[in-house]
């Protein structure tokens, strides 16, 4: 019985490649979002440890450190700056995101799209050789019958 050979099986192979990369490229992504997502936090948590130092010099009963007072308010202030910075670049990562998404969707349907044709051609095939057989099955049958009657002549 003839194998079946699906002639478009480099497309194919081709599409499943560019899917591949596509998921390479989102997850690389996401990596990148979630970095950048535990910078920020600990830009938040730098930040609420610079403010409430910046509270107890503020409070200390033994007179207020002005100038470190000042030191850890630049501090506070540095890490805010580069937290929203951070958090931009998030932004832009987001929708790097998105976009790598939306193109990981639509090589996933062009893959789908040769995958069906392959499938509807392998059917094709399939029920082609379940048609062939049938006949051959008859003409043995055809043939069995007819040397069984000259016999009995």
């Amino acid at each position: 019985m003839p194998k079946f050979v699906f002639k478009l099986q480099p497309v194919l192979d081709l599409r499943e490649r560019e899917e591949q990369e596509k998921k390479r490229i989102l997850a690389d992504l996401e990596r990148q979002g979630l970095s950048l997502e535990s910078r920020i936090r600990q830009f938040q948590h730098n930040i609420e440890n610079e403010q409430a130092s910046l509270a107890s010099m503020l409070t200390d009963k033994n007179g207020v450190d002005l100038k470190g007072a000042r030191l850890q308010a630049n501090a506070a202030l540095s890490n805010r700056f580069a937290a929203q910075r951070t958090v931009l670049e998030l932004a832009g990562v987001h929708k790097l995101i998105n976009d790598a998404r939306a193109q990981l969707t639509e090589a996933s349907a062009r893959r789908k799209a040769v995958e069906l044709l392959k499938d509807r051609q392998r059917e094709a095939f399939e029920s082609e050789q379940r048609r062939r057989e049938s006949l051959e099955l008859d003409d043995m049958s055809v043939m069995r019958h007819s040397r069984r009657d000259g016999a009995l002549l």
